[in-house]
C-alpha cells in the first residue's frame, strides 16, 4: 500500500487529541486507504488490535447499525477495558443522526475518533451543531500528479519520462484505482463512469431526493461544458430555454449545490480586487477529477485551457490554498489563492503562440500592483523568460514545485 504522506501528515498533530477528525472527499478517492495507513500507525505505536475499532458502513455486515443508537450500542459492546479506543468509521454519512451517536462516545468514553464522509455537507446540518468547535475537517482528493509519479514507480517496473506521464494524467486524471494497473484510456473511463454513476445514485440522486435525473445530466454536462467559463444558474436556465427546455432559476442552484455536496464539482466564488469583496455571480465550477469529463464527454481536446485550469485549481485546493477567481476592472485572473495570509496568483493557457497571448497572460498579472507571487502556467515546455517578476512555469514543473 502506497503511503499518502500528505494526508498522514494532516492527521498526525491531532492523534490523542479531543478534536474529531473527518476526512471528506469524492468516492474512491482513496479516504479509506488513508484510515487503513492510519490504523496501521497506531498498531506501530503498540495500540493493541482490540483497542481499534473499523466500520465500513458501506458493507453489509453493519447493516443493522445504521442509526445513532444501534451504532452506539455496537460500539459500546466492543469497548472492554477502560483504556483509549480508536474508532475509525468508515462513510459515516450512512448512519441516520450520526452526530448523535459521535457526541456520545466523547461523552461516555475515552475515544479517539477518525471518520470519512462522501457529502461535502456532512457538517452543515442543525445535528452538526451537536459537534461545534470539536472537529477538524481534511479534504481527501484524487492522486496529485507527485502522488501518480509514486503510483507509478510503485506498481511499474518500466521507466517513464515526466513529460509522457503528464500526458497519462492529463487524460486518465487521479483516481488512484485507474494507477494501480495498466488501463487503456477506454478502459479507464469505464471504471470512472461507473465511479460516476454510483456517486450520482448514492450521493445526489437518493440523498437529495431529484426526481428529474435527465435534468440533473444535463445540468451536469453543461457545467463540464463550461469548465474554465464563469456563469449563472440564470446563464444555465436560459441555456435550456434556448433548447426548448424549461427549468427554474432554484432548481438549478439545487442542482449544482447538490452535486456540490457529492464532490462532483467545486464552486470558485469571484473576487474584485479593486472593492475587496467576494462577488455572488457568475462564478467558476471545476470537477472533482477531470477524468470525470472525459468519462461523461468524451474526450475534449478544444476545451483544453479550462481542463489545465482543473488541474491546477486542484492542485491549489490540495496545498489547503482557499481560491478565488479575480476580477480586475474588465480583465481576469485565473487564480487568486490565499493561504496563511499569503497569497499567489495564478493565469493557466495552453500556450503562449504569439504576442498577443503573452501580453494577455502575463499583463494581466502585471496589471496587479503588489509584491505577492505572479506566475504564468502553460504546457510550453521551452519558454523559460520571466516578465517583470512575473514567472512562467511548464505545467508539470508547477505540479511538483515544493513550493511558490
Amino acid at each position: 500500500m502506497i503511503l499518502r504522506e500528505v494526508y498522514l501528515e494532516a492527521v498526525r498533530p491531532f492523534t490523542d487529541k479531543p478534536q474529531i477528525k473527518i476526512l471528506t472527499g469524492i468516492r474512491r478517492s482513496g479516504k479509506s486507504t488513508v484510515l487503513q495507513l492510519l490504523k496501521g500507525e497506531l498498531l506501530a505505536k503498540k495500540i493493541k488490535q482490540g483497542q481499534i475499532i473499523t466500520i465500513n458502513l458501506e458493507s453489509l455486515e453493519y447493516a443493522d447499525i445504521l442509526n445513532a443508537s444501534a451504532l452506539y450500542q455496537y460500539v459500546k459492546s466492543k469497548i472492554k477495558t477502560k483504556d483509549k479506543y480508536y474508532l475509525l468509521l468508515d462513510e459515516i454519512q450512512e448512519v441516520e443522526s450520526w452526530e448523535k451517536a459521535i457526541n456520545s462516545f466523547l461523552v461516555d468514553f475515552d475515544v479517539d475518533i477518525y471518520l470519512t464522509g462522501s457529502n461535502s455537507h456532512l457538517l452543515s446540518s442543525e445535528l452538526a451543531t451537536y459537534l461545534a468547535g470539536r472537529y477538524v475537517e481534511i479534504p481527501v482528493f484524487t492522486l496529485s500528479y507527485k502522488e501518480l509519479l509514486d503510483f507509478r514507480n510503485f506498481y511499474f517496473s518500466a521507466e517513464q519520462n515526466n513529460k509522457n506521464l503528464f500526458l497519462e494524467y492529463l487524460r486518465k486524471g487521479g483516481f488512484p484505482v485507474i494507477h494501480t494497473a495498466d488501463y487503456t484510456e477506454e478502459s479507464a473511463y469505464k471504471v470512472v463512469y461507473d465511479i460516476y454513476s454510483s456517486v450520482i445514485l448514492r450521493d445526489t440522486v437518493q440523498r437529495y431526493k431529484i426526481r428529474d435525473i435527465e435534468l440533473l445530466e444535463r445540468v451536469i454536462k453543461y457545467a463540464f461544458d463550461n469548465v474554465g467559463n464563469t456563469f449563472s444558474g440564470k446563464n444555465v436556465a436560459d441555456y435550456f430555454k434556448s433548447q426548448h427546455r424549461k427549468i427554474d432559476i432554484n432548481t438549478v442552484y439545487n442542482y449544482l449545490n447538490a452535486l456540490e455536496g457529492a464532490f462532483i464539482l467545486y464552486r470558485v466564488p469571484r473576487y474584485d480586487l479593486k472593492g475587496k469583496e467576494i462577488l455572488k455571480t457568475q462564478e467558476k465550477f471545476y470537477a472533482s477529477d477531470i477524468s470525470i469529463i472525459y468519462a461523461t464527454m468524451g474526450n475534449r481536446d478544444r476545451m483544453i485551457a479550462g481542463i489545465l485550469e482543473n488541474i491546477v485549481f486542484l492542485e491549489l485546493k490540495r496545498r489547503a490554498y482557499s481560491v478565488y477567481v479575480g476580477k480586475l476592472d474588465n480583465a481576469e485572473i485565473d487564480f487568486i489563492a490565499e493561504k496563511r495570509g499569503q497569497k499567489i496568483y495564478v493565469q493557466v493557457a495552453y500556450k503562449l503562440e504569439s504576442e498577443v497571448a503573452v501580453n494577455r497572460e502575463f499583463g494581466n498579472l502585471l496589471s496587479i500592483h503588489d509584491q505577492y507571487p505572479k506566475y504564468v502556467v502553460t504546457m510550453d515546455e521551452f519558454w523559460k523568460d520571466a516578465i517583470e517578476g512575473v514567472r512562467h512555469f511548464y505545467i508539470s514543473d508547477f505540479l511538483l514545485a515544493d513550493s511558490w
